[in-house]
């Protein structure tokens, strides 16, 4: 499958002028065509599923960047755990314990998202707003040597209506602030955006965007 080089250069260059970065979807991609991708130059891959992206942290060259991005389960964190660098979707506090678990004993310090669920769908996962305030309440670092919280993550509703995503993706920006000052603590990443609403999230304070199916059109 063909990369759209074009979409690419776009993607970088709002990036730059939002100060964000970018993950690139790996998600049902062969092997060929991840690979066309890294001869891009593009170093940060995320994957949706813990097999695909142990088979792929295999297959492919070494100085590539995981982040996993989507729901995992806590049985899977031992596989994927000395593989990535980010985990996206962190959207209970037994996934967290687990993540802890599981680095301490490879020796390994990573970096995670926890996830806000601020769609309208319910098949998507994440701390309500009430929840997260409520854990970050109880949350102690030095329970969790091994894991440092870089921000949150979020997928907006799936809809056209454009105003109504910025107002989710706003208020996961008025949330992170609402942590930091309530807490006292540093937040600064915000995980939100994919191929289809990306430019809406970058204009309401996300750091990092996800961006899969457009690469390949």
């Amino acid at each position: 499958m063909p990369i759209n080089h074009s979409i690419i250069e776009k993607i970088e260059t709002t990036c730059t002028m939002h100060q964000a970065r970018w993950v690139a979807v790996t998600k049902m991609r062969s092997l060929e065509t991840l690979q066309a991708l890294y001869q891009t130059g593009k170093r940060q891959f995320g994957e949706n599923k813990a097999q695909e992206l142990c088979d792929k942290y295999v297959a492919l060259p070494k100085d590539i960047e995981w982040h996993f991005i989507g729901h995992l389960q806590t049985n899977k964190v031992k596989s994927i755990i000395d593989k990535v660098s980010f985990i996206h979707s962190v959207d209970s506090r037994k996934l967290l314990d687990t993540i802890q678990r599981e680095a301490k004993a490879v020796s390994k310090n990573i970096s995670i998202f926890i996830q806000i669920h601020i769609a309208e769908e319910e098949t998507k996962y994440g701390f309500s707003l009430e929840e997260v305030i409520d854990f970050f309440s109880k949350f102690k670092k030095e329970d969790f040597p091994n894991i440092h919280i870089v921000g949150l993550m979020a997928m907006a509703s799936l809809t056209d209506n454009q105003a109504q995503i910025k107002n989710e993706f706003l208020s996961v920006k008025k949330l992170k602030d609402t942590i930091n000052t309530q807490f006292q603590l540093e937040l600064k990443e915000i995980s939100m955006g994919m191929s289809g609403d990306y430019e809406i999230a970058l204009e309401c304070g996300a750091t990092y965007i996800r961006i899969g199916s457009i690469l390949f059109e």
